[in-house]
């Protein structure tokens, strides 16, 4: 399961924000976004590109590695 480490969230909204916008990138199909481990993971139904990923976390206010 491909992730990234996502730098900011402090809440289960800051959480939702992060899920909905990784659920938003074309070949996603399911997304866990852990606070405690600070990171977002997904499977993909087809290929995700991971700097789309990142794009959306970012564009959602969130910093990534």
């Amino acid at each position: 399961m491909p992730s990234v480490t996502v730098k900011g969230m402090s809440c289960n909204h800051c959480k939702m924000s992060v899920t909905k916008a990784v659920a938003g990138v074309s070949g996603v199909k399911d997304v866990d976004v852990s606070l405690e481990k600070g990171e977002a993971a997904w499977t993909e139904s087809a290929p995700v590109d991971v700097d789309a990923v990142k794009a959306a976390i970012r564009k959602a206010g969130f910093d990534v590695e």
